[in-house]
């Protein structure tokens, strides 16, 4: 495997592990160790700006499918943030 396509495949990893994170902070998947619902809002609205720096931070240098996809979990991210929000 050369290193472009290891560093995508770990720019994805990354990624995934952040909306994961999120997803988890937001209360919609049980914590993995403890399987109760925690909601943490404060914490999944850090981890949503720690996304948006690395969008920022990495514009022009991705390739389209990783813009792509860094855009559509952001999406998703800032929809279920409010979402919760509104709860």
């Amino acid at each position: 495997m050369d290193t472009l396509h290891k560093h995508q495949l770990l720019f994805t990893q990354l990624v995934i592990m952040f909306h994961a994170a999120t997803m988890q902070q937001l209360g919609k998947v049980k914590h993995p160790v403890t399987e109760k619902i925690e909601k943490n809002l404060e914490a999944a609205q850090n981890t949503i700006d720690i996304l948006e720096m690395l969008q920022a931070k990495t514009k022009g240098n991705l390739a389209q499918d990783e813009d792509v996809l860094m855009s559509q979990v952001l999406q998703e991210l800032r929809l279920a943030y409010v979402q919760e929000k509104q709860v």
